[in-house]
């Protein structure tokens, strides 16, 4: 089921900095409390293969994020202490060394079983005992969300896929451009190009330009 448009879960979570210290995050007072956009982004686990590209792709990108006003957020279902040993692996080790956002620490599954994004299927066999498939970890589920709370974007990949962090940068803009300007952005809108008012001659109008 869809949150888009909905507020996020209030919910506080453990979270590591890159720095070692144990915080505690809500992700919904972090946007409204700071009034800033908020990316959070779910990766299966740490120590992994393709989870470690992404985090340096999303700490690469970070200074374009805070030219936003976003605050970069990762999360998986490790703890803190599993989290800080990642953070202070080298790069070329496969580790996240040099990675300064906060990464939640979700190990009850709390936040991410309320989101729907854990691999876990719940069957009964024969006997009408309960049994346990799955991997229990979750996928790489990205939201953003806005000044006010509210998700105005969310995208869940398979685990061996990786995301485009440039993607979510032009999505931020394009909503940041909605919140501006009042108008909507037409399919591979980026920054600088035309936008829409949301009515039958402007759409036409664009359409004949394009």
């Amino acid at each position: 089921m869809s949150l888009v448009g909905k507020k996020f879960p209030n919910v506080t979570i453990d979270a590591m900095s890159e720095m070692g210290d144990d915080l505690r995050i809500n992700v919904l007072e972090e946007a409204t409390s700071n009034q800033q956009k908020v990316i959070l982004f779910w990766y299966p686990k740490d120590f992994t293969f393709v989870c470690p590209t992404e985090l340096h792709a999303f700490q690469d990108a970070l200074g374009e994020f805070e030219k936003r006003n976003t605050k970069v957020i990762g999360a998986s279902c490790d703890t803190n202490e599993v989290h800080f040993a990642w953070l202070n692996t080298p790069k070329d080790n496969g580790g996240i060394e040099g990675v300064t956002y906060p990464l939640l620490a979700d190990t009850h599954r709390q936040l991410a079983n309320i989101l729907g994004i854990v691999d876990q299927d719940f069957e009964y066999n024969e006997d009408g005992e309960e049994t346990f498939t799955g991997s229990n970890v979750t996928y790489r589920a990205t939201y953003l969300i806005d000044e006010t709370g509210k998700i105005f974007h969310e995208s869940v990949n398979d685990m061996p896929l990786g995301r485009n962090v440039k993607e979510y940068l032009r999505l931020i803009d394009a909503y940041t451009h909605v919140q501006k300007h009042g108008e909507v952005c037409p399919a591979n809108w980026e920054e600088g190009k035309d936008a829409m008012k949301a009515d039958r001659t402007s759409t036409a109008e664009y359409l004949a330009k394009n």
